[in-house]
């Protein structure tokens, strides 16, 4: 095959990706890349992230507190679907008192743009804001919770034994 100059079709792979096109307008980038906030439940992060485990695909949707980076609430689910997140959501604004409305930051992902998510965040007087298209740099602070999370919790770890169940408790 080499002196033949030939070469095996490589099988192209897609990771999971939110992004469903501009199903409708995105809010301004309010963050613009500074993860700090002065008060508690003044700024909050979000995104998905996929756990593969031989079992299957697990999904993930924290939402994370800039002022001290922990998490306010998060939900699991073996779809990434609206109801990842909107449960996600809906715990984390049960936990504001009165007169706490925080900014929601995220990236582009349909997720984020559907209006039942869109509903949530206006019942709870939360303010919208979104990454640019593409720009991972852009929720950095959530992207980085991840990365910790998964080095720490699941890397090179033996999941093989695991059950969906098992995995998420």
């Amino acid at each position: 095959m080499k002196q033949m100059s030939l070469f095996p079709k490589k099988k192209k792979t897609r990771s999971y990706s939110s992004y469903q096109g501009e199903i409708s307008p995105a809010p301004d980038n309010l963050v613009n890349r500074c993860f700090t906030a002065e008060v508690k439940n003044e700024l909050w992060l979000t995104d998905i992230t996929e756990f593969p485990i031989p079992a299957g695909k697990l999904y993930s949707s924290p939402i994370v507190d800039c002022f001290d980076g922990l998490l306010v609430s998060w939900s699991l689910s073996e779809s990434p679907n609206a109801s990842l997140v909107n449960k996600c959501l809906k715990q984390a604004c049960e936990t504001l008192s009165f007169n706490e409305k925080p900014v929601i930051h995220s990236d582009r992902g349909g997720h984020y743009r559907w209006l039942e998510w869109i509903e949530i965040t206006k019942s709870y007087g939360l303010t919208r804001s979104m990454s640019k298209k593409g720009c991972t740099a852009d929720n950095s602070a959530c992207e980085g919770f991840y990365g910790r999370m998964k080095n720490e919790c699941f890397y090179d770890r033996d999941f093989s034994t695991f059950t969906m169940e098992l995995f998420k408790n």
